[in-house]
């Protein structure tokens, strides 16, 4: 018996990927990804700070809960990027 409880893996047999911009850096992305996971993968760990201490904030729940990873994509501002599935040639610009 196998455990079917895991996560699905990445398919990489065949679909080479594409890029999305973050503050003008092109960044490599897998099929599937969120923004917020091509991020992290590209060595990204933080894009915002706290509003009144300038505390680095990033990825931290990573399932939508906490708010810290809010970022722009495509001019839609205050999305969070451990949410939003990352597509071709997106532009996210962060705060």
């Amino acid at each position: 018996m196998t455990d079917e409880t895991g996560p699905a893996p990445l398919d990489r047999t065949g679909d080479a990927g594409f890029h999305l911009t973050v503050d003008g850096r092109r960044i490599p992305v897998e099929p599937g990804q969120t923004v917020g996971a091509a991020m992290l993968a590209a060595g990204i760990r933080s894009w915002r700070t706290t509003r009144f201490a300038g505390r680095p904030r990033g990825l931290f729940c990573g399932i939508g809960v906490c708010f810290d990873c809010l970022v722009t994509v495509d001019g839609t501002p205050s999305l969070r990027a451990c949410l939003v599935t990352a597509r071709p040639d997106d532009e996210v610009t962060t705060s």
